[in-house]
């Protein structure tokens, strides 16, 4: 049996659908980080911000922003339709986030939005499901890591299709916590540059129908690790980001030259860039062409891994590979991995996504092209 992505959209800074976000990864469109001074008393910090007004929600319960994301997608994507398909009793809902509403919140004090689960019972009360439905919050880790669970809820038999994402909104809660980690930049994020100065935060979401046995994209195998090294830091071993990489590969049945494309964490930090290209030399050295795409639409989250997975998914749909987009200062003290230099055509089977996030939580999902 697999388990397949039959259907997916996004929103981001590139774009209100995943074909505008393609088109504008491959155009390097780095102008949609924009410059803000509102977060942090008037320092200038650059954001991934969705620039367009969406369909406001009514019950003051589920009235979020990161809900309003996932309420445009349910509509392009009829989901509804796809409720009906398998009923109501037999569709799992799996959505990743770390804001949830803290920033409504603030404003309103209706604790429900803040609420982790909040965006899963959104889709839930929305859609009318009556099987599982839960939200994933593993910091950055989550956006894959939703995959996992949607998978294990299939093969397990407790449903027999899952809607599967991950939302998250801009928020003074998150932007004031990274700043105190002082990995906020103020400068257009430069992932593995010997420049790099930290991270830009972004918003946005991603949904995804998953089947069994279904046409689409096939989740070939995820690996799953903790560090337990420290709350906010990377192992700079990466022993656990490895054995992540490792398990994923075994579980796909797959060999290191097998994959055609790594899309990289690549978040802009000194630690986790170092982490990261430890990891990758150590498995695929400089054979793999890899990108991160973060560079163009900020870090979103415990919506990135699904926006990036979204990415990976047209990646593979069309053949084409998206650069890496950065200053082109390499940074010597890191181990030389293949940063893609050029947009390109490259005919591709299989390519990774990777995610890694605070107390160390690592995940790492291969997509392949399902052998019909």
């Amino acid at each position: 049996m697999t388990v397949c992505i039959t259907k997916y959209n996004a929103i981001c800074n590139l774009g209100i659908d995943i074909e505008h976000i393609f088109r504008n990864a491959i155009k390097s469109d780095i102008s949609k980080l924009q410059e803000d001074k509102n977060f942090i008393d008037g320092r200038s910090f650059y954001f991934g911000k969705v620039n367009t007004e969406f369909e406001n929600i009514d019950d003051k319960d589920f009235s979020t922003r990161t809900n309003q994301f996932l309420l445009k997608l349910v509509n392009d994507m009829n989901l509804r339709k796809f409720v009906e398909k398998y009923g109501k009793e037999n569709v799992a809902i799996v959505i990743a986030t770390t804001n949830s509403g803290s920033e409504e919140f603030s404003e309103s004090g209706n604790e429900k939005l803040s609420q982790i689960g909040n965006p899963a019972l959104f889709l839930k009360k929305l859609l009318g499901t009556k099987n599982f439905a839960s939200s994933i919050s593993t910091a950055c880790s989550s956006g894959i890591k939703i995959f996992s669970t949607a998978k294990q809820l299939i093969k397990s038999g407790v449903c027999k299709a899952v809607i599967a994402g991950g939302s998250d909104a801009l928020s003074h809660v998150s932007v004031h916590g990274f700043n105190s980690l002082e990995i906020l930049s103020s400068k257009r994020t430069q992932p593995f540059s010997a420049n790099r100065c930290g991270i830009n935060i972004g918003e946005g979401a991603a949904l995804f129908t998953i089947e069994k046995n279904g046409k689409g994209i096939e989740i070939a195998g995820i690996g799953e690790t903790s560090d337990a090294y420290h709350a906010s830091s990377p192992d700079p071993e990466a022993k656990e980001i490895i054995n992540a990489i490792k398990i994923a590969l075994k579980s796909s049945d797959l060999a290191p030259q097998d994959i055609d494309y790594i899309n990289l964490h690549g978040t802009g930090t000194k630690s986790n860039d170092a982490s990261e290209g430890k990891a990758i030399y150590e498995i695929f050295k400089d054979k793999v062409p890899c990108s991160s795409t973060k560079s163009l639409t900020g870090h979103c989250l415990g919506a990135a891994a699904a926006i990036e997975t979204a990415i990976c998914c047209k990646c593979l749909e069309n053949n084409f590979l998206i650069k890496h987009n950065f200053d082109g200062e390499i940074d010597t003290n890191l181990p030389p991995i293949n940063l893609t230099k050029q947009n390109q055509e490259k005919t591709m089977k299989y390519v990774m996504n990777n995610a890694f996030g605070f107390g160390g939580t690592n995940a790492v999902m291969i997509l392949g092209k399902k052998n019909e």
